[in-house]
């Protein structure tokens, strides 16, 4: 298999309020939208891959989850907080040395916001 391009794909009961919420309050920048005028697809910058939130679905993705790198956490989790995103579990040091945190989008899809530490062998320059 050759892969040229690839992206995630999340079929959303409501992909209007979906939507609102990858573009407004998570704050993902749009890297194109497609169909439709009343119904239409975005597709979102999510760090050096695509999210692609169109619909509609029929039942919340379950098992999924978005694992996002962030520069702060914490920050990033009260930001979120303040605009009405569920948080499902505050930051906290993992055994294996990221910190993660975990909210909700509107349909409950979960997504684990991640932060390297300084100190964490991914920052570390291995020659």
């Amino acid at each position: 298999m050759d892969v040229l391009s690839s992206r995630v794909l999340l079929r959303s009961i409501d992909p209007a309020r979906s939507q609102a919420f990858y573009r407004d309050v998570l704050g993902l920048a749009v890297y194109r939208e497609f169909g439709p005028p009343e119904h239409p697809g975005v597709v979102f910058f999510l760090g050096n891959g695509l999210l692609e939130v169109s619909g509609p679905g029929d039942a919340p993705a379950r098992g999924m989850a978005l694992w996002v790198q962030v520069r702060d956490v914490a920050a990033e989790v009260e930001r979120l907080r303040a605009a009405g995103t569920t948080v499902l579990r505050d930051p906290r040091t993992e055994p294996w040395g990221l910190v993660e945190a975990w909210v909700a989008d509107p349909e409950g899809v979960r997504i684990v916001l991640v932060e390297v530490p300084p100190d964490h062998p991914l920052r570390r320059d291995r020659r």
